[in-house]
């Protein structure tokens, strides 16, 4: 099994900066694929960033250009998101996700989920 822990998030004004972080433990193969998926109430989960084991990333459209995945330099199992140019429509429950092989937008599909870290965008 493999555990996540984020770090993060908060209540930043539109237009500011926000770091999410996420340690994963316990069996990573270096397969692995870590994620970030966000959650509004009375919507469905949806990615936000992926990162393959090999570096490859993918982006949901509403925040390309502004957000970034990234793995840790100094931490490993560990990923990043940095959060640029952020907007009220931001505001959600944010979740760091892993599963060893998928790395895909169903969120079905991803097997192990971190508690969720609140992100808060005043306009």
């Amino acid at each position: 099994a493999v555990q996540l822990a984020e770090s993060g998030g908060g209540s930043v004004q539109a237009g500011g900066s926000a770091r999410l972080s996420c340690a994963a433990s316990g069996t990573v193969y270096r397969s692995t694929c870590l994620g970030w998926f966000r959650k509004v109430p009375g919507q469905e989960r949806e990615r936000v960033a992926s990162i393959e084991s090999n570096g490859t990333t993918n982006y949901a459209n509403s925040v390309k250009g502004r957000f970034t995945i990234a793995k840790q330099d100094n931490a490993k199992n560990a990923i990043y998101l940095q959060m640029n140019s952020l907007k009220p429509e931001d505001t959600a429950m944010y979740y760091c996700s892993a599963d060893l092989t998928y790395c895909g937008d169903w969120e079905t599909l991803w097997s192990y989920w971190g508690q969720g870290t609140q992100v808060t965008v005043s306009a």
